[in-house]
């Protein structure tokens, strides 16, 4: 624990969701819900307009539109909120060279490390700075919290949502954790808190006043001795700037259930195709291929294999995809695939190039010739095209109308909304699928190019500030119509 509250911890306020109203005008003030649409989608974020009508993060989609009808259901847009993240990112890295990011909206600072700040007075004036410099960058706003630990900066950070400051003065973190609930504390999951609530413990007083040896003996030594002191509110855990990756994998849940083998085999290929681009990207190479098949009566089976060394060659993670396959029983259908490599390394073994290439023409020793590229058939005509392309949320370019975003496709037409961030709602069109001159568009800045040494004008925020808790420092604080 440290004297001084100079460990700051950032959660940008329903981030996904946030960004799309941000973008899309006539979404503002609105319910939003980004995440998969299918049957069996989930979701990613929801804005808090849509949380009031009960959805949250990893709700299925199909309860979050019984809950939320009228709400704005999204396909998320990865590479826009990415390219947001890394403008917040760069803001983190000014105030420290120790930042940790837990996520594309999440991330922990250590303003010590960084010089900015030594006590509480600097330790605030540094999170109201940085939350100020993400509203005039991005548009967007972030929740800060800040704490003389880990545990109690994100516990501050999610006291302080939406759009505040929280800020827990040294000396006062028993006060602050005894009346809370023992899920507060970290480690502590769902079955962990049932074991506890059965042993008369629900709150983290009640942990601490149990001692060190009665957790030890309900949760074992590491664990119980761990959350014992975190029930103090002790956490020394560092600030690490760079955590490593310790595998990389790809998956995908299907609408209808895959019984055709020939088809489920194209899928892994494909996702050993979407794994290897991500591996490479990472920088990475790995030894352990992986592949997660889940059944049709919700049954999941892990298969691995470890190679002789570690490699980022598409031909020898598709080979060994491949053989797991084999391995498993695919009867009665397949609701969701994986493919994954573990054992990361930032180097490649270079006689794994050779085998790929010759595998393919005689099979490696010992393993099964590697099956051809399959074609998986897909659907064909408008209405097919319109689910594949034209997503909803995503944009698009009219030759004559300009930047607009997708609201909705089916039955060979595609419904277009034409705004841009910073203008008034916009106007609704609907086009044929095919339309010559409606393309895929590019997402547009949230903030265009502000004056330097002037305030731009952002985004109105999603929602309105609100205080701390008692004692503590707080900062300032849909749907689209049819066509």
């Amino acid at each position: 624990m440290r004297a001084a509250p100079t460990i700051l911890h950032l959660d940008m306020d329903a981030f996904f969701a946030a960004a799309e109203q941000a973008s899309k005008p006539s979404l503002r003030g609105k319910p939003v819900v980004v995440g998969g649409l299918g049957p069996r989608g989930v979701v990613a974020t929801a804005s808090y307009e849509a949380r009031r009508f009960g959805v949250h993060s990893a709700m299925p989609m199909g309860q979050a539109r019984r809950l939320a009808p009228n709400a704005a259901y999204l396909v998320p847009r990865f590479a826009f909120y990415r390219s947001i993240s890394e403008q917040v990112m760069r803001l983190l890295g000014s105030l420290s060279p120790l930042v940790e990011p837990l996520s594309l909206d999440e991330a922990f600072v250590d303003l010590e490390a960084g010089g900015v700040a030594d006590d509480t007075a600097s330790a605030r004036a540094a999170g109201e700075r940085l939350r100020a410099d993400i509203l005039a960058t991005t548009g967007l706003t972030g929740s800060v919290g800040l704490a003389g630990s880990k545990m109690l900066a994100k516990i501050a950070s999610e006291q302080a949502k939406p759009d505040g400051l929280v800020l827990i003065p040294p000396g006062t973190e028993r006060t602050l954790l005894g009346p809370k609930s023992v899920r507060i504390l970290p480690g502590v999951g769902p079955a962990t808190g049932e074991h506890l609530r059965r042993a008369g413990m629900t709150t983290v007083s009640d942990l601490a006043e149990a001692g060190e040896d009665e957790l030890v003996r309900l949760l074992g030594r590491a664990h119980g001795a761990s959350l014992y002191r975190m029930a103090q509110g002790y956490d020394d855990r560092p600030v690490v700037a760079e955590r490593d990756a310790k595998s990389v994998s790809v998956e995908d849940t299907f609408a209808v259930d895959l019984h055709d083998r020939v088809r489920i085999r194209g899928e892994v290929e494909r996702l050993a195709e979407r794994c290897v681009e991500r591996l490479r990207a990472s920088g990475h190479s790995g030894r352990t291929i992986v592949l997660k098949v889940r059944r049709f009566d919700f049954s999941t089976l892990t298969r691995s294999e470890t190679l002789r060394g570690p490699t980022d060659a598409l031909g020898v993670v598709r080979e060994a995809a491949g053989r797991l396959l084999d391995s498993v029983d695919t009867t009665g259908g397949v609701r969701l695939l994986g493919v994954g490599v573990s054992g990361l390394a930032d180097y490649t073994q270079e006689d794994l190039f050779a085998q790929a290439e010759l595998v393919g023409e005689r099979g490696a020793e010992g393993a099964a010739p590697v099956a051809p590229e399959v074609a998986v058939a897909e659907p064909t005509g408008p209405v097919a095209a319109a689910e594949r392309y034209w997503a909803p949320g995503h944009d698009v370019r009219h030759a004559v109308y300009g930047a607009g975003w997708v609201q909705g496709s089916g039955l060979g037409r595609v419904t277009v909304r034409f705004e841009e961030p910073g203008s008034a709602p916009g106007r609704v069109r609907t086009f044929a699928v095919d339309d010559p001159e409606l393309e895929a568009g590019e997402a547009l800045p949230l903030v265009r190019d502000p004056v330097p040494g002037a305030v731009p004008v952002p985004a109105p925020s999603t929602a309105a500030g609100r205080g701390g808790a008692p004692g503590l420092a707080a900062g300032p604080g849909s749907h689209p119509r049819r066509p």
